[in-house]
């Protein structure tokens, strides 16, 4: 039997099919654009999802026999808002997690009505990814969609709306909404109150692993599926990916380098710090996590190499860059505005200490580094909760890297692990739908007979030192701009 696992991903979808030991049997993928109507907006249209699933069922139909497909699951892009009317039509594209449009209804959740109060609700401060403030815009600016509006889904859930008709997310996705009690694990009737939500309009809420229906015939049919084919609830892609690199038990961290970069502890206790520095969120696994994210991670590097460089050979331009822990140029890589640890819509992308002899690899070489002291500051939050972190596991589509596993390993003064499968959060959607369908017993049992260490690096004593100079360097740079990126997006 094979368990197939959807990754919605932010520029392209991704479906990943395994046997029931693990084993990878056939991937296909497709690739989409995304909207920017307005600086520091981000949309997306649904049907473009569902079109490039459609056509990855068709690309795998070439490769292996759907027929043997038992079960389906998701790994997704979190906190966008897609909006349906009564009759399950999507009324305007969807809200995506890295759109920053929202800073005035978070002002007013975390200002207004007060942080505390809105982190006592939910374990979360309000942040301009989150899908309430989202809501709250629509309500404010576009009144006649908001009239319209039956049911709140987000990405992955609107597909599993189109496999099987219901109205179904997770625990772990709907945390990121800001209107899941994440510790007791229910919709918040006080955020319903101040976003003018029904709990009707809200999706049935199930653990990752659980199956919400099975696909519809039609569709079945149209996709060269079989019958009575499962599909369990998934997880949102972080939590999808942690499983898909057996991050299950208490204090393992992975640290993700795709669009945006996270890092990410498994956690068997609720736990929210004073500061709501970094993301209480329910697990893939019935458990919780604490996760620390930046907008612009692995993008920052494509948008480097695509549109300032113009070339596709990532590879390549790595091979130029020879000498680590000296570089004198430094990156901010705040494209999108930040979340962790700034929570600032306003911060922007910056390179600086260039000068005459700065070359195309030293520019190259800060991008890469920038992303890593940013995902280092998640780090060190995690740290100072006393949480011990001495190895993570590294995945997405930056990992791939032997150079950015490598800054990794250094700056943050870790050992890396990499994971006998790349495939990320497709695969631990996989694996959530081989729990699902009772191939496994649980998500742990799954993970400790399929997730293997490949490969492990070790840190250079030499170089951590040079990294950790050049970090504190690193941090000084965003608190001098911060002014001017609030001029700037102002004026």
């Amino acid at each position: 039997m094979f368990y197939l696992g959807v990754d919605l991903g932010t520029s392209s979808i991704k479906l990943v099919v395994m046997d029931e030991k693990g084993n990878i049997q056939a991937t296909a993928g497709a690739e989409y654009g995304l909207s920017f109507p307005k600086p520091g907006w981000s949309e997306q249209s649904p049907a473009d999802w569902v079109k490039g699933m459609k056509e990855s069922f068709k690309k795998l139909s070439e490769k292996i026999d759907l027929k043997k497909v038992k079960g389906i699951s998701f790994g997704g892009q979190m906190h966008g808002l897609v909006i349906l009317d009564e009759k399950d039509n999507v009324i305007r594209p969807a809200i995506l997690w890295n759109d920053g449009r929202t800073q005035k209804e978070c002002d007013y959740l975390n200002k207004t009505v007060g942080r505390e109060k809105i982190s006592s609700y939910t374990a979360n401060m309000a942040l301009t990814g989150f899908t309430a403030p989202k809501i709250l815009w629509v309500k404010e600016n576009e009144p006649e969609n908001f009239k319209k509006i039956c049911k709140i889904m987000l990405p992955k859930d609107y597909l599993a709306y189109v496999l099987t008709g219901v109205h179904c997310t997770d625990y772990s996705d709907a945390s990121g909404m800001l209107l899941l009690d994440v510790k007791n694990k229910r919709w918040s009737e006080e955020m319903m109150k101040l976003c003018d939500v029904k709990e009707s309009q809200l999706a049935k809420l199930y653990e990752s692993y659980e199956v919400v229906g099975t696909v519809k015939a039609d569709i079945a049919a149209e996709l060269g599926l079989g019958s009575d084919v499962k599909v369990t609830a998934g997880a949102g892609d972080n939590a999808a990916g942690a499983i898909g690199t057996g991050t299950v038990k208490d204090g393992m961290t992975i640290v993700s380098l795709g669009t945006s970069g996270t890092v990410f502890t498994a956690s068997d206790k609720f736990a929210v710090d004073d500061k709501n520095a970094l993301h209480m969120f329910a697990h893939a696994n019935g458990k919780y996590h604490l996760m620390g994210c930046m907008l612009s991670a692995a993008s920052s590097n494509k948008w480097w190499m695509d549109e300032i460089i113009g070339t596709k050979d990532y590879a390549g331009e790595q091979k130029a860059i020879t000498t680590l822990g000296e570089n004198h140029v430094y990156y901010l890589p705040y494209l999108m505005g930040e979340r962790t640890p700034h929570n600032n819509p306003n911060a922007r992308g910056s390179f600086v200490g260039m000068t005459m002899d700065t070359t195309r690899a030293d520019m190259t070489q800060a991008v890469l580094e920038g992303v890593t002291f940013a995902l280092r500051d998640s780090l060190e939050i995690a740290r100072s909760l006393g949480v011990k972190i001495d190895t993570i596991r590294a995945t997405g589509g930056g990992a791939k890297s032997p150079l950015w596993r490598k800054l990794l390993a250094n700056i943050m003064n870790v050992n890396v692990e990499i994971m006998n499968s790349e495939e990320g959060p497709g695969y631990g959607a996989a694996i959530l739908a081989a729990v699902g369908c009772g191939e496994y017993a649980s998500v742990e049992e799954a993970t400790e007979k399929i997730v293997k260490v490949s490969e492990k690096l070790s840190p250079d004593a030499d170089l951590v030192k040079k990294y950790e100079v050049k970090y504190n360097v690193w941090r000084k740079i965003y608190p001098a701009l911060k002014d001017a990126f609030d001029d700037i997006a102002t004026k």
